[in-house]
């Protein structure tokens, strides 16, 4: 086994002269909270989903609470959510005070599973979160199909599409993560799109609380600053170029994976995918022992750092039974660094160190 000290981080930001630019024009402006830059992000990003608009707030988590709340969710309801996600659609669920019910994902794609969701909704569910994971869109046609509002969670999927459809351009409501690693990242921040202006104005109610005609015991400061649009308008000029270079990656890691041990990305027919992450599935070479971590640890060591896509599942944290996929998917699911920012040479690099761990025996 090959050992090297130098490292391919498992995520990179693609940060380039038009971005350090727009952040020291903002700099020089004198004005460096919420403006006009926050205003003009806003609007980029609804135009680039076709909505009528958007609100920027300080993370994606906190978009996702905000979207809970402008639908007026609160305790004794009930949210739909998968169970194979990260914790932030749980917690917002939480701090709205409502209940989360969560159900299993489709094992080939590891989107949120439409007939168990049907199968949840009871007559005290008032939405759905639908996270499209990894770069590929959920099932966005038979879930909305459900009559219940679709909050589409685009952090990691914006410019895929489903059924001729932009994901983000479907649900009741859209929030986007701009996070440091996130397809278009600002640092930090994130969004609520909509093209209801109702929402919309709810949403900028909860956003701040000055200038406010009456008191709002919801209202507090989740306010994006300049120069994080700045970085954020600067990456959406960036995004078609960026989502080419993923789907390129993409394709040279199929071909040399093709033939080895290793499972491929599903693309179910009608959905494209973008590769916010590449994640294969593991085959099981034995029993007793924790496959994915000793692969992760291998890996490393060859100078290739991989991560578990999703931490833990919220079945496992709430000690819940019942959840096969998404079960599978926390043993077996392993993401290869794809962005970007990767080098030609660390591709190849790659896709060598790759080849050898699942050579077919």
């Amino acid at each position: 086994m090959t050992i090297t000290t130098t490292m391919i981080p498992h995520s990179r930001p693609s940060i380039d002269r038009g971005e350090i630019r727009a952040v020291t024009e903002v700099l020089r402006s004198g004005h460096l909270a919420q403006g006009a830059v926050v205003e003009r992000f806003e609007r980029g990003m609804a135009a680039y989903l076709g909505l009528a608009g958007g609100v920027a707030v300080n993370s994606g988590t906190m978009a996702l609470e905000v979207a809970l709340r402008v639908l007026g969710i609160g305790p004794g309801d009930e949210v739909i959510l998968p169970s194979y996600v990260c914790a932030a659609p749980w917690q917002a669920v939480q701090r709205v005070g409502a209940q989360a019910r969560l159900v299993d994902i489709e094992p080939e794609t590891f989107q949120i599973d439409a007939d168990l969701t049907r199968a949840a909704i009871t007559s005290r569910t008032r939405a759905i979160i639908v996270p499209h994971l990894f770069g590929l869109s959920a099932d966005l046609t038979r879930l909305a199909q459900l009559g219940v509002p679709l909050i589409e969670d685009c952090a990691q999927t914006l410019g895929a599409m489903e059924q001729g459809r932009a994901v983000g351009s479907v649900g009741t409501l859209t929030v986007c993560s701009f996070y440091a690693n996130k397809l278009l990242c600002a640092g930090e921040g994130g969004m609520v799109l909509s093209n209801d202006p109702v929402l919309l104005e709810r949403a900028r109610a909860l956003r701040e609380y000055d200038g406010a005609p009456s008191l709002n015991p919801l209202a507090t400061n989740l306010k994006m600053t300049d120069l994080q649009a700045a970085v954020g308008l600067a990456q959406l000029d960036r995004l078609p170029g960026f989502l080419e270079r993923r789907v390129r990656l993409a394709r040279e890691y199929r071909e040399a994976l093709a033939g080895t041990s290793a499972i491929l990305p599903a693309v179910p027919a009608g959905r494209s995918h973008i590769y916010y992450r590449f994640v294969v599935r593991i085959s099981k070479r034995g029993s007793g022992s924790d496959e994915l971590s000793e692969c992760l640890e291998r890996l490393e060591r060859q100078g290739v750092q991989c991560r578990k896509p999703v931490f833990q599942s919220l079945h496992r944290y709430l000690d819940l039974k019942g959840f096969p996929g998404s079960a599978a998917a926390e043993d077996e699911a392993l993401s290869i660094p794809l962005y970007p920012a990767l080098a030609d040479e660390e591709v190849a690099q790659v896709c060598i160190v790759m080849r050898d761990e699942w050579r077919r025996e």
